[in-house]
């Protein structure tokens, strides 16, 4: 992509942002940002300033990014809304967070990856992005932003050419509802993860046509919808699940909810819903003779030319979240097995490590990134609901349009 040159102080940047936002072009468009998959982390990145990769967690409750010459600081008091909003959600493993605030906010940006925080200054910084009509970039728009000026001592584990965190949470200081409030868009977003090459992040609705466009056509009416759940106590994404099923028959879920997170490279179970899914899994394939040992986290492997092929993957049983209303969010071969090596194929669900069997406090179900790879997942803020749509075998989140892009 492209890179726009940088601008030459912070004054002219402010009045450029100010000027981009005042445009009734920019403001009556979706805000579309590429999202890329590091390939030793697994980890997804979005491009959200001058060239600087941020990591994508969809629990995440405050933007941060390091230091950089551009940023202007924010003096809020320790009573004002952005304050309130960096402060709501506190990391577990972030023992210094919740310190009394004296004057100035502080807020407490963490790695989402190692758990380690730092005590950080608001600070006024600047998306760079196109608008779009959901088929290709239209126009370079500059969207303010308020995050965390954070040390570089926490950004270990992430992918070496990150320089913070895209926070994608319900929270007033993540990014979705700060696009929504300065780029007067609707509080919503679409994720379209990519297995390879690049995806689609849009801010502000829909729709979005994927290549070979006239035969895909708009994703955003194949939606399902489901309520979007929230807890006070934590800014994660849940779903109410009724159970699982493999090749539709049903095993019970548990008590303890369905959460999304991205930082996760495949989707968790609950000790005492992934032995039940598994060996449902293993009786459904019914393939001993091409069963290999285990490999790493994964407890179900097979020799991969023993599995036959389809247009969606490998030729395993379906894997389905039963929703309420009889809806089902779907993952067949293409998600639900992973190529280990050349010869190995594994089952891509994996034991959550950590908790016990029915722990009431921990979620039965973390859907990981791998399961929502090729999916179009729309998070609805204002309705509270989550669209869900497999993209047609034939398309990926790696085929927008991007070549008009103004980055």
């Amino acid at each position: 992509m492209k890179m726009p040159r940088p601008l030459p102080t912070p004054f002219l940047l402010l009045a450029i942002s100010v000027v981009v936002l005042a445009l009734p072009a920019s403001s009556s468009y979706p805000v579309l940002i590429p999202v890329a998959k590091d390939p030793a982390t697994s980890l997804y990145t979005i491009l959200v300033r001058d060239g600087a990769n941020h990591v994508i967690d969809l629990a995440g409750p405050l933007l941060w990014s390091t230091c950089a010459a551009d940023h202007s600081p924010a003096a809020f008091s320790c009573n004002a809304t952005e304050c309130r909003d960096a402060n709501a959600f506190r990391a577990p493993s972030c023992g210094i967070a919740g310190r009394p605030c004296k004057n100035k906010c502080t807020a407490y940006p963490y790695n989402p990856i190692t758990g380690t925080c730092a005590a950080a200054s608001l600070i006024h910084t600047r998306l760079i992005a196109n608008t779009t009509d959901g088929k290709n970039p239209l126009q370079q728009a500059s969207v303010r932003a308020v995050a965390a000026c954070a040390p570089r001592n926490i950004l270990a584990s992430l992918p070496k050419d990150v320089t913070g965190v895209a926070a994608l949470s319900a929270s007033g200081m993540a990014l979705p509802a700060q696009i929504a409030a300065n780029h007067r868009v609707a509080n919503r977003f679409m994720l379209c993860l990519p297995r390879h090459g690049e995806g689609v992040a849009i801010f502000g609705g829909g729709p979005l046509f994927l290549q070979p466009e006239p035969s895909v056509g708009d994703l955003t009416t194949t939606l399902s919808f489901t309520q979007l759940q929230s807890r006070k106590d934590n800014p994660l994404y849940y779903i109410p699940v009724q159970a699982i099923s493999v090749n539709h028959a049903p095993v019970p879920l548990p008590a303890g909810g369905v959460v999304f997170c991205s930082r996760m490279a495949f989707t968790a179970l609950r000790p005492d819903v992934y032995r039940p899914v598994v060996d449902a899994f293993d009786r459904a394939l019914a393939r001993n003779d091409a069963k290999v040992p285990a490999v790493g986290a994964f407890d179900l492997c097979y020799r991969s030319s023993m599995l036959g092929n389809t247009r969606n993957g490998y030729a395993v049983p379906e894997i389905s979240l039963v929703l309420e209303g009889g809806k089902s969010w779907t993952f067949d071969g293409s998600n639900s097995m992973v190529d280990v090596n050349g010869q190995t194929a594994c089952l891509a669900f994996v034991e959550m490590k950590g908790v016990k069997a029915g722990d009431p406090n921990a979620a039965a179900v973390v859907v990981g990134g791998f399961q929502m790879e090729n999916h179009l997942l729309q998070f609805d803020l204002e309705k509270k609901q989550l669209g869900f749509a497999k993209v047609p075998f034939f398309s990926s989140c790696s085929n927008f349009n991007f070549t008009k892009s103004q980055y």
